[in-house]
C-alpha cells in the first residue's frame, strides 16, 4: 500500500520500522545479539560522507553543512519524541577514533609531526576517555521507594517539605522511613546551610520527595540530585555525581581537539598560521591524501565550535551557581535574570560569589558536613 501511494493504518510505518530494528540481530555462541540500529549510520556515512567531501571543494563545502542541521534535526526529532538514543553516543566515539586513524595514516607518515607530539595527542585522547566514561555512570539517580505500593502523598503537608537549617527534614507518612542525604550542599563555610525559601516537592512519577535542586528527566525516567541537563553526547543525565567529570571531559576534548588541528594544518598548510590556513590553504586539495586531511580538520573545526559553546555555557553557569534546569525554567517563570547577553541566567537563589559558588561546585558528590548531637539539639 505504501508504495502504490495508498493510505496507511496510523502507526503502521513505525511498527514496521520497529519490527525490522528487533530482527535486526548477529548471530553469536549464546544466542544472536540484538544491535542497536542508531549505533549503525555514523560507522557507515560518516566515513563515506568525508571521503567524498574530499573529492571537491564544493563537495566538502555541500557536506560539511549539511552534516549539523541533519544531526540538529535528529536530535529534535528523538527530544520531541522523548527517545534515548545512542546516535549521538556512537557519532562522538567513532569521530574521535576515526578522526585519530586520519592522523596517524595520513599526517604522521609526512614527517612533519614529531614522536613526543603524538604521545601527547594519545595522552590527551586517553584522559578524556577516561573522564567520559567516569560520567557515563551514576549522576545521582534517587533511590526509588521499594515495595510495589506507591507511597501516598497524604503524609507531606502542601505536597511540599521546607528544609530545617539542620540539615534534617520532617517527612511523614509512607516516605517517611526514607532520608535524603545531602540534599542541600554549603557554598562556602560561612554559608553551609539550605537558602530560605528552598523547597521540596514530590514527584508524582517517581513517588518520592525530592530534594532541593533535584529534578526528573523524561528520558530517563528518574529523579537525579542536583539534575543539570540530560546529555545525548553522553546518553546519560548531568547531575551530582558526574558533573565535574563532564566538564573535565569536555576541556580534555578542547584541548586535545584544538591541538590535533593545529599539528595537522602545520603539515599540510606549511608557512601558514593555524587560523589562516583554517581558511586559506592552496595546497590542500593538491592530492587525496591532503584533501582528506583538510576536510577532517574541518569536520573537527565544527564540532569543536560546538562543544566549546557547550563548555562556555557550563562555566558560566558554574560560575553563577546555575543549572540549566533551572535557567530554562526562570525563563519560563520569568524570574531570572539575563547577564551576558543572554549567555547566562542568574536566578539569584544560590549565588553567594564566584569563589563560593566554584569551591560548591568542586565540592559535588562529597559527604555532607557532620553535625554533632549538641548542634542539632
Amino acid at each position: 500500500r505504501w508504495l502504490a501511494c495508498k493510505s496507511l493504518p496510523p502507526g503502521a510505518l513505525e511498527r514496521i520500522a520497529d519490527t525490522i530494528a528487533d530482527r535486526l540481530r548477529v548471530p553469536w555462541f549464546s544466542g544472536a545479539v540484538k544491535i542497536n540500529v542508531s549505533l549503525v549510520p555514523p560507522l557507515v556515512l560518516l566515513p563515506v560522507f568525508l571521503h567524498v567531501a574530499a573529492l571537491h571543494f564544493l563537495l566538502g563545502l555541500i557536506i560539511l553543512t549539511s552534516l549539523p542541521v541533519v544531526v540538529l534535526w535528529y536530535y529534535y526529532l528523538t527530544h520531541r519524541r522523548k527517545e534515548r538514543t545512542l546516535f549521538f553516543l556512537s557519532l562522538g566515539l567513532f569521530s574521535l577514533g576515526y578522526m585519530y586513524y586520519v592522523f596517524l595514516r595520513e599526517v604522521v607518515p609526512r614527517g612533519h609531526v614529531e614522536y613526543s607530539q603524538v604521545v601527547a595527542l594519545t595522552c590527551g585522547l586517553i584522559l578524556m576517555l577516561a573522564a567520559l566514561s567516569r560520567a557515563k555512570k551514576d549522576p545521582g539517580y534517587l533511590p526509588i521507594p521499594a515495595g510495589n505500593e506507591k507511597p501516598s502523598h497524604q503524609g507531606l503537608p502542601n505536597k511540599s517539605v521546607r528544609g530545617s537549617s539542620s540539615g534534617l527534614h520532617g517527612i511523614s507518612g509512607a516516605a517517611s522511613s526514607r532520608a535524603v542525604n545531602g540534599e542541600a550542599k554549603g557554598y562556602c563555610r560561612m554559608s553551609a546551610e539550605q537558602p530560605e525559601g528552598v523547597k521540596k516537592d514530590w514527584c508524582t512519577k517517581c513517588q518520592l520527595v525530592r530534594p532541593a535542586r533535584a529534578g526528573h528527566c523524561r528520558l530517563c525516567g528518574r529523579c537525579v540530585r542536583r539534575l543539570d541537563h540530560h546529555c545525548v553526547w553522553i546518553n546519560s543525565c548531568v547531575g551530582e555525581h558526574n558533573h565535574q567529570a563532564f566538564i573535565l571531559a569536555l576541556s580534555f576534548f578542547m584541548l586535545t581537539s584544538v591541538y590535533g588541528i593545529t599539528l595537522t594544518l602545520h603539515t599540510i598548510c606549511r608557512g601558514r598560521t593555524p587560523f589562516v590556513a583554517l581558511f586559506y590553504c592552496p595546497g590542500a586539495y593538491s592530492d587525496y591524501s591532503s584533501a582528506l586531511s583538510f576536510t577532517c580538520v574541518w569536520y573537527c573545526a565544527i564540532v569543536t565550535a560546538g562543544m566549546g559553546y557547550i563548555l562556555l555555557i557550563q562555566l558560566l553557569n558554574i560560575s553563577y551557581n546555575v543549572t540549566e534546569r533551572e535557567a530554562r525554567l526562570a525563563l519560563r517563570d520569568n524570574t531570572g535574570r539575563r547577564l551576558l547577553g543572554g549567555l547566562v541566567i542568574d536566578t539569584g537563589q544560590y549565588n553567594r560569589g564566584l569563589l563560593c559558588n566554584w569551591g560548591h561546585f568542586l565540592s559535588l558528590g562529597s559527604s555532607p558536613p557532620q553535625r554533632s548531637a549538641e548542634d542539632i539539639v
